[in-house]
């Protein structure tokens, strides 16, 4: 199918599924706080609407990059904009558990954490495969 990342692997077609979860997380944090009270289940009476909002542009940009790096993997820039948006979501989710505990180790926050960790080693991993110099 011409709409997916042409380049060879599952690498590239990995970072649209998440972009497109991404997007589908910001659209829900706009419509409501159900899903963001639940990740930020130890500290949901934090969680407005205003936060949300914020999140969800956060995660959108994030999203953008995850795009970017399905079709333009090989592009060093991009690959490692998109390594450094998964350190930044596991960097704030770890935090959030274990510094300020507004999280706790649960479903919705296993989700992001599990995403992030995998893509970095996975990243990691195949940088030589994917970026050309």
């Amino acid at each position: 199918m011409a709409l997916l990342p042409q380049t060879d692997g599952w690498l590239p077609k990995w970072q649209l599924f998440v972009a497109a979860m991404a997007v589908f997380n910001s659209v829900q944090n706009y419509a409501t706080l159900r899903l963001t009270r639940q990740l930020y289940s130890s500290g949901s009476h934090n969680v407005t609407a205003l936060q949300a909002r914020t999140f969800a542009i956060w995660t959108l940009t994030s999203a953008a990059i995850r795009f970017y790096a399905a079709y333009y993997i090989s592009d060093k820039r991009v690959y490692d904009l998109a390594m450094f948006s998964y350190l930044f979501a596991f960097a704030h989710f770890a935090s959030e558990i274990l510094i300020f505990r507004s999280a706790k180790i649960n479903s919705p926050v296993l989700s992001p954490v599990l995403v992030s960790t995998i893509s970095l080693v996975w990243m990691f991993s195949q940088y030589d495969y994917y970026v050309k110099y």
